[in-house]
């Protein structure tokens, strides 16, 4: 078929077809103009997604599967400006593990072995985030190499055509 700039008409209108279907499937209900209360609702979840350390991507709508333990979860984005609250919070897992090493609290050790692991996890996040984001200075171009040729004389090992 080639490459052709605009759609053919019968991939349009199969795509109308399918979003019509769509539409006739779903309650009519759902089309409907929300209240105030769902309203209020649907923006308090995303004032009650920032947390301490970042924010909580969930979607919304749905339980925290966590139970709140969120250096544990993969939905947790970390804030880069709380880095040092994440290494603080690394560090007391740490020192908590020793103790319950120490004391023989074994059951312990396995929960804050994981949260220890999540804060590992999140510093990495952070530190990836960084590199990527790290500005390379390339220098400013210089053309005092250009200034002497002239629009007349070929350059060697170039041939004018």
């Amino acid at each position: 078929m080639g490459y052709n700039a605009i759609y053919p008409a019968e991939a349009i209108e199969a795509h109308r077809a399918f979003i019509g279907r769509r539409r006739a499937l779903r309650p009519s209900e759902e089309y409907r103009t929300p209240t105030a209360e769902e309203w209020d609702a649907f923006l308090g979840h995303f004032e009650r997604r920032k947390l301490s350390v970042g924010i909580c991507a969930r979607a919304f709508g749905t339980a925290c599967i966590h139970e709140h333990a969120c250096v544990r979860c993969s939905m947790l984005r970390p804030d880069p400006a709380q880095r040092a609250r994440l290494a603080e919070i690394r560090d007391n897992l740490l020192a908590r593990i020793l103790e319950a090493e120490r004391e023989g609290w074994l059951g312990e050790m396995e929960g804050l072995e994981i949260s220890l692991a999540g804060a590992q996890d999140k510093l990495g996040q952070l530190d990836a985030e960084k590199t990527r984001q790290r500005t390379i200075d390339l220098g400013m171009p210089t053309f005092s190499n250009l200034s002497g040729r002239t629009g007349s004389s070929p350059q060697p090992g170039f041939s004018a055509r």
